[in-house]
Formats: structure tokens, sequence, C-alpha cells
């Protein structure tokens, strides 16, 4: 298993969580990070819970982003994270 899990909440038809899957899928070219993709539709507390702020980042279970993500936002958490192992 890889040392750092990214979960991303995302949903169908989302401008904005497939510009997050971009920036995550050229981070992940630098950083080996398994990245877990959860559609929130599929689950109602997760659609109450994220409904207007999807996309949402959590880097090993800490929400880093929702939104606009940013990809030098979370280039910094995650050289923080690696930082720590």
């Amino acid at each position: 298993m890889l040392p750092i899990t990214i979960t991303l909440y995302t949903r169908k038809s989302c401008p904005l969580c497939d510009k997050a899957k971009a920036v995550l899928a050229e981070l992940n070219k630098e950083f080996p990070f398994e990245l877990k993709e959860i559609d929130i539709y599929e689950d109602d507390e997760l659609t109450e819970r994220f409904g207007l702020m999807i996309p949402v980042v959590y880097i090993d279970g800490e929400q880093a982003a929702f939104g606009q993500v940013n990809k030098f936002d979370i280039r910094i958490r995650l050289q923080e994270n690696f930082s720590d192992l």
C-alpha cells in the first residue's frame, strides 16, 4: 500500500471535479499516492455533507481543498505529508 491516500469526493457531470482529477493525475506523477474517488450521489449522507462543496480533496483523512482545487496548494500539502514519512 502507498504511504499517502487522497480521497476525492466528486459527482458525475461536474467540470470542477474533472479539473480536480486532472490536477491529481499530474501530481501523482510527482508523488506516489493512492487515489480513491467517491461519488457523493451514491450515499445520501455524503450528498448532504458535501453537496455544494464538491470536489472535495482529503489527504490522509484531512480536508485539503474543495471547490477550485489548486495544484500549487495540493503540492505543498503533499510535500508536507511526504516530509513527515
